[in-house]
């Protein structure tokens, strides 16, 4: 059962608003949403707001709990209504738009990346080139090179191995 709130010292009101309804609005959050992350995100704002108010909550004859699940709602709908809501799902490829506009890539790349590669074999050396620098999955490059997934993998895994010891020789 919920403390009334006019009962706590004032010190002690946002502790006493976290610990009991903090879970619950996170839950009911992500319910809607489907994401534990942003749920977290909108019950702390929600709390945030309930502390900015707490005048108007110590006054009110409603349920503190009610007026906390009520504000999560409108922060949920708002979330989702703005433009920027539609976020990239975790995973996604990231494209750092600083990385690609200076040249340090490329500049990196013929440096450092090629003289490396060319001590690959051409079947090791295609492989690298198709899944790291094309940015190819495993499947892909197999259907370009004409070979089994499983050799893709093999000459991956071999390739790297090699690469390895290249630049660290104690690591081989």
């Amino acid at each position: 059962m919920a403390t009334p709130l006019t009962a706590v010292p004032g010190s002690d009101l946002l502790g006493v608003i976290m610990r009991e309804h903090r879970d619950g609005l996170v839950s009911y959050a992500e319910k809607m949403l489907g994401d534990r992350g942003l749920a977290e995100d909108i019950a702390q704002e929600a709390i945030i707001r309930a502390w900015r108010n707490i005048d108007r909550l110590l006054g009110m004859e409603g349920s503190v709990r009610g007026w906390l699940f009520t504000v999560t709602r409108h922060l949920v709908i708002d979330g989702v209504r703005k433009p920027h809501a539609r976020r990239e799902i975790a995973g996604d490829a990231y494209n750092d738009p600083v990385s690609g506009t200076d040249g340090t890539e490329a500049v990196h790349n013929r440096l450092v990346v090629r003289p490396l590669l060319r001590k690959l074999s051409a079947e090791h050396r295609a492989v690298l080139v198709h899944i790291y620098l094309c940015d190819r999955t495993i499947q892909e490059t197999a259907g370009i090179l004409g070979v089994p997934v499983g050799t893709v993998k093999s000459r991956q895994h071999n390739a790297l191995r090699k690469l390895r010891a290249a630049v660290r020789p104690e690591a081989a």
